[in-house]
């Protein structure tokens, strides 16, 4: 990655016309070949941007450009629009190249894999005795997060994770419970619909079609917050 400090005009056209005026501003030039111009402000959204693929020339200012102090152009060209960025620099404060090698990527805590994996784990969160049956339960549709048995009761329960539970979950489960019930080994099957945040809305139906709600509190799953110790 190329990361100039320098003082320069952007001018963007192609699908739109932008136009940002003399200023420092922070450049970076990525090894997929992406230009990001930012201020020290807003945040994380750079000010301009070329995504790629696209190529970026750098040249001399021709003689207007360079009597009102331009020092370098870059044109920043996409290769499958006509969308050009075009940075006049002024004056450059620093311009390093570093090598970030291959990013692994971002790991998510609380990712509905690591609660599907700790309510197994902690199956009697569904209520004392459950017992698991298995994970991923497969069906013709895909597979059920988990697939458990009631205590003292024939049939399974059938749960569906979700890291904030919406309609759209409930809906899921819902088809999954119209195919577990055709099984005569499985049936009765009931539903548990578990997330760490469940909407009003999805809650309503749930309740409606005979589904039990379950809020999972992932800190104290994890064994790193005692909710029995807290104040409020």
């Amino acid at each position: 990655m190329r990361i100039v400090v320098a003082d320069c005009s952007v001018d963007y056209s192609g699908r739109l016309s932008a136009h940002l005026p003399l200023a420092r501003r922070v450049l970076l030039v990525k090894a997929d070949g992406s230009v990001l111009v930012h201020s020290d402000g807003g945040s994380y959204k750079p000010l301009n941007w070329m995504s790629p693929p696209c190529r970026m020339t750098e040249s001399a200012p021709d003689p207007e450009q360079a009597e009102a102090g331009v020092t370098a152009v870059w044109t920043v060209q996409h290769t499958k629009t006509d969308d050009r960025l075009v940075v006049q620099l002024h004056a450059v404060h620093a311009d390093t190249s570093h090598d970030l090698g291959i990013d692994p990527g971002l790991v998510k805590d609380g990712v509905e894999a690591h609660l599907q994996k700790l309510l197994a784990e902690q199956v009697d969160l569904l209520g004392a005795g459950h017992t698991l049956v298995r994970r991923e339960y497969p069906t013709a549709i895909g597979p059920v997060d988990i697939l458990a048995r009631p205590p003292g009761s024939p049939g399974h329960v059938a749960v569906e994770i979700k890291r904030r539970g919406d309609i759209d979950g409930v809906e899921q489960l819902t088809r999954y419970l119209e195919l577990l019930n055709r099984d005569p080994l499985l049936a009765p099957v009931t539903g548990v619909f578990a997330a760490q945040e469940i909407k009003p809305q999805a809650r309503v139906l749930a309740t409606d079609r005979g589904i039990r709600c379950l809020v999972l509190d992932y800190d104290a799953m994890r064994g790193v917050d005692d909710p029995e110790s807290r104040l409020f």
